[in-house]
């Protein structure tokens, strides 16, 4: 397990899609986003989505050279194997679908299948100095916002114990599938959504970091980030097969938790 997340000697292509993140990720490009991609006006089959992320790999992640697709059925077969809910399965499943962001983004926005640094990778809290503990640390200095005054302080434009609700993370496809499941009003509970949105902020759930920020909501759903954090990332290899039994299974849980089977993104 020690061998996942190792981001000693990796390949340049990551090193390059964190910095160009930790540069680019501001407060007025993360509104930015919000607004230019938060339009919900293309409605998608879950199953197409899936068959367009055949195509995407996450070039920040050190541990899998698959297709993002793989990875899904990957972490939700792994939940699902251990007796957790079917919601639970379900966003071991989506939780990385946001990823389709690609088909209508750009270079510019660091949202295309080339760029990928407004997509994947960790999550931080923009609006407020960068962690310490973060992958390549050293990047902080690089930060458009780090010369705001307003921006680089321990709350930035935050306050104690206001509650993740209510703090801007970088943009990418965790933000973005959290508030296109939000929209569509499917049908999953708030701990669902709260994995979806969260789970790439490892800054806080792996170090520790941004504590003066949570509220008794996020105490709460501490519990379900962890849990749902070994199979995200435990489960991920690169030899995977998949049969028509397993096939099956999710296109009945897809539509059980999101009728029709659709999404407006």
């Amino acid at each position: 397990m020690n061998s996942f997340r190792d981001y000693n000697n990796v390949h340049n292509q990551i090193r390059n899609t964190y910095l160009l993140s930790r540069k680019n990720q501001t407060v007025r490009y993360v509104k930015n986003m919000h607004k230019k991609y938060l339009t919900y006006e293309k409605k998608m089959f879950i199953k197409d989505v899936f068959k367009k992320l055949e195509q995407f790999v996450d070039i920040s992640d050190p541990d899998i050279t698959l297709p993002n697709f793989y990875h899904g059925i990957q972490t939700a077969e792994a939940i699902r194997r251990d007796g957790y809910p079917e919601w639970l399965q379900l966003v071991g499943l989506i939780h990385d679908i946001g990823k389709i962001i690609y088909l209508w983004g750009s270079d510019k926005d660091g949202t295309s299948i080339k760029t990928q640094w407004g997509i994947v990778g960790d999550t931080f809290i923009v609006g407020c100095k960068l962690p310490k503990q973060i992958v390549f640390p050293e990047f902080n200095k690089e930060n458009q916002d780090i010369t705001n005054p307003i921006y680089n302080t321990r709350l930035g434009i935050y306050k104690e114990n206001c509650g993740l609700d209510n703090v801007m993370c970088s943009w990418g496809h965790d933000e973005y599938l959290y508030q296109v499941l939000k929209h569509n009003n499917i049908n999953l509970p708030e701990e669902a959504l709260y994995i979806i949105r969260f789970h790439s902020l490892y800054s806080y759930h792996k170090k520790d970091e941004y504590r003066y920020f949570i509220n008794e909501k996020d105490k709460h759903m501490f519990r379900w980030l962890k849990i749902f954090n070994e199979y995200d990332l435990y489960s991920k290899s690169d030899t995977f097969k998949l049969d028509s039994n397993i096939i099956e299974y999710y296109d009945k849980l897809i539509e059980k938790f999101i009728p029709g089977s659709f999404l407006y993104f």
